[in-house]
């Protein structure tokens, strides 16, 4: 279901942009596309040094407005941290993001400027400078369905785990780990030596990757075996990836993901579809599963020993980026790099939000015809 918010004016779309961008924005320009007068979400940039060079800054973020389907229209924010704005700063970026929607033929709805306490308009003629204070309130139904987070780095943080915690996941991962060597390998186990009946059942769910996976997202494992499992799993490329194109597009896609790997591993070309999708093509996925997704693996990474921690790392960070989260996908990456500076998928992450790449499905509707 699709909630509609109207904003009549400026004042009370400014009121509104924490909420549509889930944050409250700061040093940031932020671009909100349109298509027949309804907004598509929108994007947030770092707001670019003084002497950074605007058109080419501006042609960049206008050119990714642009991608957005079907965008015909686009409102520009510059949030930065003056205090005096009459007249506004900023003002050769704004131009440039003015002639940037020109010439990608998008008609440029209001183009504003936020300070540390008031907001004003950019253009000729002098605009009146508004309190920030005085912004109304937004509708009681912004506020329960989307409220916003401090700021854009805000929400990134694992979840707290205690020391105890941590230490039962650790002893459950070196158990899982002797299972699957005595079942796989035929380890032999002395008398002295003991393995949790409880690792031997963790082990055995690796059987069945896809639906540990599927399992992880309808009931968030909280038993340390259970934990334990999937970080040795997410610690595997081969199997991560079995297990995030099953999150990304259900059993049957973990399945097909599971029966390529087995005959890449037998010699077999890997399909370049599933490649593709992990590189951000394709259609839009269920954004509910993926965030799900993302406060399982962010709840592993929290508990999980810090020489694995990486694994889970990563794929929040890979999650992150696929919802276009690309500052939380940029923060967890880093993370796992400083464990792991060679990390192969933190680095594929990292390389990507540098480069300002976003998946191909964010600029596309959603599969209910939404955007």
């Amino acid at each position: 279901m699709t909630t509609i918010i109207k904003a009549a004016d400026a004042a009370e779309f400014l009121a509104l942009a924490p909420h549509l961008l889930g944050f409250t924005p700061s040093r940031s320009v932020v671009l909100v596309p349109f298509a027949g007068g309804r907004s598509l979400g929108g994007m947030r940039f770092d707001l670019p040094p003084e002497d950074a060079d605007p058109v080419g800054f501006a042609s960049t973020a206008m050119g990714l407005a642009c991608r957005v389907s079907p965008v015909d229209a686009v409102l520009a924010i510059v949030y930065c941290d003056a205090a005096e704005l009459a007249p506004p700063p900023r003002r050769e970026l704004a131009a440039a993001l003015e002639t940037a929607a020109e010439r990608c033929g998008l008609r440029l709805m209001d183009l504003l400027c936020v300070g540390t306490d008031a907001w004003t308009r950019y253009g000729p003629g002098p605009h009146p400078v508004a309190p920030l204070a005085g912004l109304p309130a937004p509708p009681p139904q912004a506020l329960t369905e989307n409220p916003p987070h401090p700021d854009h780095l805000a929400g990134a943080e694992l979840p707290r785990a205690d020391l105890a915690a941590r230490e039962r996941v650790g002893r459950a991962l070196q158990q899982v780990q002797r299972a699957i060597a005595v079942c796989c390998d035929g380890s032999a186990v002395g008398s002295d030596d003991r393995i949790d009946p409880a690792a031997f059942v963790a082990a055995c769910a690796l059987d069945d990757l896809p639906a540990l996976f599927e399992e992880a997202l309808e009931e968030p494992p909280d038993d340390p075996y259970d934990q334990a499992a999937l970080i040795w799993c997410l610690a595997r490329p081969s199997l991560r990836d079995i297990g995030l194109t099953a999150w990304l597009d259900g059993l049957d896609a973990g399945d097909a993901a599971l029966d390529a790997q087995l005959r890449w591993e037998s010699g077999h070309e890997y399909p370049a579809s599933l490649a593709e999708r992990m590189m951000g093509e394709g259609e839009r996925p269920d954004g509910e599963r993926l965030r799900t997704a993302l406060e399982v693996t962010r709840r592993l990474a929290a508990v999980a020993p810090r020489d694995v921690r990486p694994g889970p790392l990563s794929v929040c960070a890979w999650i992150a980026w696929a919802l276009g989260r690309s500052t939380h996908a940029e923060r967890y990456a880093a993370w796992a790099c400083e464990i792991d500076p060679e990390h192969g998928l933190s680095r594929i992450v990292l390389s990507m939000v540098q480069a300002g790449h976003l998946p191909d499905w964010a600029f596309r509707p959603r599969r209910d015809g939404t955007t």
